[in-house]
């Protein structure tokens, strides 16, 4: 007749039977209040409570608006901060912030939000310092602000941002964690401080652009600094390809970086902008991604440490791939293709070096002088980089930066203070004597040893081409419109249609690509071809290239084909191999530099091992069959380059059509089939599949496929057909028991567009034919087929190599428009 002690809250209330109800919470509310002091007794009943009333209270949120007046009534989120502060452990605090998000992240109704922020418990709960040694702890604080971040918008702002006491605990807690250890809370960080960014307060940006903008990129500038550092550390250290993991995850959050800069300067916010720019210019593009390009570089008195040049066209390509805000990236181009020497002695305000952001405490800044008391107090950990260049007081640094920033003319004018003093005003950009930048990108172009170099510059010089934000008459200048001097006594000048010096240096790779044992490969021929037709195509289809240049391109074919005479001649598979590499580079998607460059392999030194798993045109050819394979590769490269600036078609390739063939379930006239030796070509046979199942079928042999036909049912002479497989692939093969019986398997080939590189047959399967005789003749024929469908293809490529005194057939159709029957191809002489 008694209820169990289950029953019986802590203050000897009724537990409701029902948990989504105002009584529930109100029983809740007694357990919170009969337990405000944590023990080891209470601790998983308090944990169970808060558990609960985050469930109610969602529930009460899109149910019953009585149960939040009760939450707010009774001020429960007060209780939530007393066991906060007191030595609860980790358990607690976990359910406790957990309880919280789950809160925030399911609240719908904005009311119920405006309640729950109305008192500043929120704030309180943010800035309340929790063991964040624990790692669960910080994983549920961190997703707890950025939950609350997602809640921000016009209204909500107000309600963390104190514009009186310029007070904004959420965001100014938040980036403490900006170079946390772990990547989640560095992305939780990054990803709160755009939703910060997103809203368009103009009070709340103030604050942010003048006391917290400059200390905040400045340590996030240093911090991508020493990850370069740390990068360019890993390729140094593993250049024979032992850590490319580590190497991987090094790359994809330097990427992550760079996005995260974009994402800002992309809300198109000026005043922040300004400042961004500022540092990023000042303090790691100039000094360290530019300054790294040329022989000045490591240069003694540089007290600056660089890093490679390869590392460095990598990371300056990365930049004009990802970032297009124009005041930066034209800044940036105009150094590239118009810097002088007076780069290397560029001196950065403040270099960037290791750096440890303890805390940032949370800034009640006035326009008094403790306001600036406040600010020079910051308690920012800085650890100078042994080499680094000597730098004034890292607080002295911030003050001035936070003068600097305050203008958005004074950061216009330094900007200009660095065109103007380190830019080339001579407008002939072939003229490479002061541009020392320039000339180092252009040196770095050569391929004697290898690619390593040449393919990041190409990278580089897609980017600066594709870059939307970059000055148009710059890139047309450099790209388009090299100014050559006619008469040196003269001031006549005329423009060329495109760079000469940059189209030699594009040539002389192609020139080396083509050798027996060049060290080029693939992906930077595809580059190279690509940059060229950009170059020489300026009125589609009209080629601008001179001729000189295209007799070099064409030298170059040549010397190409006549390696590839050699490997004709020698390998058996030669067929199989050329086949195959034009239908895997016709099927290939289309170049994306940025997806190239996300390849962190490539900044390893090239290899030609396929055991490290990079994929056969990023790497160096192993052995005969792989620089065959290379070789025929970069003729249909220069093949189609050739194509191109001739203005003419394809017209022989690929050596067989597949939308001219026999296709399944097409239907065909069975009387007017034009076989290669006569009607009785079509041969009824039973088709034994591996299964045992057996199918009644037409045996077709056309010039160069097999058919297999199933005669239709509903109009006499007409069939479907059910297979279909081109002779080369074939195998034929008697039975020793069953005269009337042919194995036959159709492999894989490689004119049929596969989607995986499955080696599994199109077709094993026993034929029987109604006799001995009709068995003979089909195997006759099978083979005989087999024979001429190769040496047709293969005295096409023969032509295609210049090895017969003919040109090139027109590739081989199997059929022709509007007829619906098989047709005999015939070689032309």
């Amino acid at each position: 007749m008694f209820r169990s002690r289950s029953w019986f809250g802590s203050g000897g209330l009724w537990k409701p039977k029902n948990p989504h109800s105002l009584e529930h919470l109100k029983y809740l509310y007694n357990v919170l209040s009969k337990n405000q002091t944590v023990s080891e007794n209470n601790r998983s009943l308090l944990v169970e409570t808060l558990r609960s009333i985050a469930e109610i209270l969602i529930w009460g949120d899109q149910n019953d608006s009585t149960v939040f007046d009760f939450f707010l009534e009774k001020n429960m989120l007060s209780f939530f901060l007393k066991i906060m502060k007191q030595k609860c452990g980790s358990y607690v605090c976990v359910q406790l912030l957990q309880t919280l998000n789950i809160l925030f992240e399911n609240i719908r109704n904005e009311t119920s939000l405006y309640y729950l922020l109305s008192n500043n418990h929120v704030n309180s709960i943010i800035v309340h310092k929790f063991d964040f040694s624990d790692e669960e702890v910080m994983a549920y604080y961190i997703s707890f602000l950025k939950t609350l971040s997602l809640k921000l918008n016009s209204h909500t702002i107000h309600f963390f941002y104190n514009e009186h006491t310029h007070d904004f605990p959420l965001y100014t807690e938040a980036i403490k964690f900006f170079n946390n250890s772990e990547s989640m809370v560095r992305i939780a960080v990054r990803t709160l401080t755009l939703n910060v960014y997103r809203i368009h307060d103009k009070s709340m940006l103030k604050f942010i652009r003048d006391k917290t903008a400059a200390p905040y990129f400045s340590n996030l500038v240093w911090f991508i600094g020493n990850h370069v550092y740390e990068l360019n550390g890993c390729i140094r250290d593993n250049a024979e390809h032992e850590v490319r993991i580590k190497l991987a995850d090094i790359v994809a959050e330097h990427l992550d970086h760079l996005h995260y800069l974009n994402d800002i300067l992309c809300l198109e916010i000026d005043d922040l902008n300004q400042v961004l720019t500022e540092h990023l210019l000042q303090r790691l593009f100039i000094p360290l991604y530019v300054t790294s390009l040329g022989k000045g570089a490591m240069d003694a008195r540089s007290k600056t440490p660089k890093v490679s040049s390869i590392l460095s066209l990598f990371l300056l390509s990365q930049v004009f791939l990802i970032m297009t805000h124009a005041p930066l990236v034209r800044l940036l181009a105009n150094i590239l293709i118009n810097g002088n020497e007076s780069i290397f002695q560029f001196k950065p305000e403040v270099t960037p070096p290791k750096l440890r952001l303890s805390s940032i405490s949370t800034m009640e800044m006035d326009n008094s002088e403790e306001s600036s008391s406040n600010l020079s107090n910051e308690n920012i950990t800085l650890e100078d980089t042994s080499g680094g260049i000597n730098h004034k007081n890292d607080v002295e640094s911030m003050q001035e930066d936070r003068i600097s920033c305050s203008s958005a003319e004074a950061t216009i004018d330094k900007l200009k203070a660095i065109e103007e003093l380190y830019f080339q005003t001579n407008p002939n950009v072939t003229d490479l004597t002061q541009r020392i930048i320039l000339s180092s990108i252009f040196e770095s172009m050569d391929t004697t040893e290898n690619d390593y170099a040449p393919l990041f510059t190409l990278c580089l010089l897609h980017a600066l081409y594709d870059n939307s934000g970059i000055d148009a008459e710059l890139l047309n200048t450099f790209f388009h419109g090299g100014i050559v001097n006619l008469d040196p006594e003269s001031e006549r000048t005329s423009r060329r249609a495109y760079n000469d010096q940059l189209v030699d240096r594009l040539i002389a790779i192609i020139c080396l690509g083509v050798k027996y044992e060049s060290k080029v490969r693939v992906i930077t021929l595809q580059l190279l071809s690509s940059l060229l037709l950009r170059l020489a195509i300026k009125d589609p289809p009209t080629s601008v290239l001179d001729d000189a240049h295209l007799a070099l391109i064409e030298g170059a074919r040549e010397e190409n084909i006549l390696l590839l005479q050699n490997y004709y001649k020698t390998d058996e598979m030669f067929l199989e191999v050329f086949e195959d590499e034009y239908l895997e580079m016709s099927a290939a998607k289309p170049l994306s530099i940025e997806h190239l460059m996300m390849d962190s392999n490539l900044l390893l030194p090239p290899v030609g091992s396929p055991l490290t798993g990079i994929a056969f045109d990023k790497r160096l050819p192993c052995g005969e069959v792989e620089r065959s394979r290379r070789s025929i590769r970069v003729y249909f490269l220069l093949r189609k380059l050739s194509l191109t600036l001739r203005k003419e078609s394809e017209k022989y390739l690929p050596l067989t059509n597949p939308q001219n063939c026999v296709h399944i379930d097409e239907n065909l006239d069975l009387r007017n089939l034009n076989l290669i030796v006569a009607n009785s070509d079509m041969l009824s046979c039973v088709v034994i599949t591996r299964d045992n199942v057996r199918t009644r079928r037409f045996l077709v042999v056309d010039v160069f496929q097999l058919i297999l036909v199933d005669p239709s049912n509903k109009q006499m002479g007409w069939g479907v057909v059910k297979f279909v497989g081109f002779l080369q692939d074939i195998e034929v093969l008697g039975d020793k028991d069953d005269s009337r019986c042919l194995h036959i398997t159709v492999k894989t080939s490689p004119t049929n567009q596969r989607s995986s590189q499955s080696k599994t047959p199109l077709l094993a399967a026993k034929f029987l034919f109604d006799d001995q005789i009709r068995c003979m003749a089909a195997k006759q024929r099978l083979m005989k087929g087999k024979q001429k469908a190769r040496q047709g293809k293969l005295h096409l490529i023969a032509k295609l190599l210049d090895l017969t005194g003919s040109s090139p057939s027109p590739q081989l159709n199997l059929r022709r428009p509007n007829q619906k029957f098989l047709v005999n191809y015939e070689f032309t002489e």
